[in-house]
């Protein structure tokens, strides 16, 4: 569910950073100083914008790939807790769905 919500989020992001740079360029041939001063704030912007959503993307694609990894090795190190605890997991969730 949050890796979910994370996509959705990163893809909110791109598709607000994709929105302002078709503005920038509808806009491209507006002139006056006041609008290429505003334009050269908002490129910019844009670009650290961007450059942020990907560090922040390649961030959460490294922690998820290190959280893998630890339960990878825990399974390996203690199967039969994770057998327990997957087990405990699937009877709370079937409580839970069967209450519904």
């Amino acid at each position: 569910m949050a890796h979910a919500n994370t996509d959705s989020i990163f893809d909110d992001l791109k598709t607000v950073v994709k929105d302002a740079e078709d503005l920038l360029k509808a806009t491209a041939g507006i002139a006056g100083e006041k609008v290429a001063a505003a334009r050269e704030r908002a490129e910019a912007s844009v670009r650290g914008a961007r450059e942020r959503l990907a560090s922040a993307q390649e961030d959460v694609i490294e922690r998820t790939r290190e959280a893998a990894e630890n339960a990878d090795e825990y399974v390996h190190r203690n199967p039969w807790q994770a057998v327990g605890i997957a087990a405990l997991v699937g009877l709370i969730l079937g409580l839970i769905a069967s209450r519904r």
